[in-house]
């Protein structure tokens, strides 16, 4: 049995696996029903009302219907939370459904302004701009989230790193200026595995479960990890909105927690490889990586991640017909958007995943974003410099 004193190695390896060799099994079993038989109507009725009111079940309820509780997703849930420090998680069937309930819930609380640090997601950048949740969004940096603060900010939302420029926010610092306002970090892009929100204050942590913690580009998930009021409120949110993570899903995320900290290490070595390759490309203009000089001001790597991760930004020499070049020449690299699975990955930013956002704060046009996977990197950097070298500039 792993303890809070093991390492994260073997914590990702162990959580939420406690009560196996009690069950007679080695793996997780995956509980499909989507519902359950009740034993009298009055059981049933007591235990829909705590499930529906965003409540755990207790040893006596029934779990009733599937879009109010499943075991495998909470056994997911009860993992991840473990891995990031916080008391619950609630897993979701998409990162914006994620971000979707906890939008919802602070709105339902009667606070619905939302201090927004950019950058951010694309997704989280459009749906905050556009209030279509209802709620009223003021743009920030790090350094005016006080003073954007109202009486009725309900969240103050950041990415950090960011989606896809790679900025670091000290979220020490953002917890202290946003006094009682709760923070939510999206922590996609450094996982559990490096760095862990909660304990430098946030409230909340979004995962678009999708990227590492599945880490093989096969499933589709999001997780909020909180404190036990927030996880209520939002678990009554995806009961009632019937956003629900699916079980096999949840089984396919826990079992990719196992190796969660081994492949962000590996892929990092490649990004730090890959990165410091770039930077010396003359078709290179600069590089978006924590691990390289100039990239991390405040010196959180180190202090408030453990290392520098494994997504990187470059903007190429040429602007935005140069960077579509490039993605379009890249061969090993797949041409795609989404991130953190086992190959590596590049995109166009300003034209894909941050569409949305207003042109005042969309990426460079020149502006590329790399995720590294699992292949040798001097294999990446082969495949880089074929496309980089067929740009004009180059010729």
């Amino acid at each position: 049995m792993a303890t809070s004193s093991s390492s994260p190695d073997t914590r990702a390896v162990h959580a939420g696996r406690d009560d196996l060799a009690a069950l007679g099994v080695h793996v997780p079993p995956i509980d499909l029903s989507t519902t359950y038989p009740l034993p009298d109507v009055q059981h049933g009725g007591d235990s829909y009302e705590v499930l529906a009111t965003g409540h755990r079940p207790g040893a006596q309820d029934s779990y009733v219907y599937q879009r109010l509780w499943n075991p495998t997703v909470a056994r997911f849930e009860g993992a991840l939370a473990e891995l990031e420090s916080c008391a619950e998680a609630v897993a979701f069937a998409s990162g914006m459904a994620a971000l979707t309930a906890t939008l919802l819930a602070t709105v339902a609380a009667g606070k619905p302004h939302v201090v927004a640090v950019r950058p951010l997601y694309g997704g989280t950048d459009h749906v905050l701009a556009t209030g279509l949740l209802g709620t009223r969004v003021s743009w920030a940096t790090a350094a005016t989230v006080a003073e954007s603060i109202r009486g009725d900010t309900g969240l103050v939302v950041v990415e950090t790193p960011a989606n896809p420029s790679l900025e670091l926010v000290d979220l020490s610092a953002l917890v202290s200026a946003a006094g009682s306002v709760p923070v939510v970090v999206d922590n996609t892009f450094a996982t559990p595995a490096l760095q862990n929100p909660a304990r430098h204050g946030a409230r909340l942590v979004l995962h678009s479960a999708t990227k590492y913690l599945g880490g093989h580009g096969d499933v589709i998930a999001g997780v909020v990890a909180c404190t036990e009021e927030w996880a209520e409120r939002i678990r009554q949110v995806r009961a009632v909105t019937g956003a629900l993570l699916h079980p096999t899903a949840a089984y396919e995320l826990h079992r990719g927690l196992q190796t969660l900290p081994v492949r962000v290490r590996a892929q990092q070595a490649g990004a730090e490889k890959v990165a410091g390759w770039l930077s010396s490309h003359p078709a290179v203009e600069s590089v978006r990586y924590p691990g390289l000089p100039g990239c991390d001001p405040h010196g959180l790597v180190g202090r408030q991640m453990a290392g520098p991760g494994g997504m990187l930004a470059f903007t190429v020499v040429g602007g935005h017909d140069a960077a579509a070049a490039v993605a379009g020449r890249c061969r090993l690299i797949t041409h795609a958007v989404s991130l953190g699975g086992v190959d590596t990955l590049i995109q166009h930013p300003s034209s894909l995943t941050h569409r949305p956002v207003a042109a005042d704060a969309r990426p460079d046009g020149g502006l590329l974003r790399l995720s590294l996977g699992l292949e040798d990197p001097s294999d990446v950097i082969a495949d880089l410099q074929q496309a980089l070298s067929r740009l004009p500039a180059q010729a």
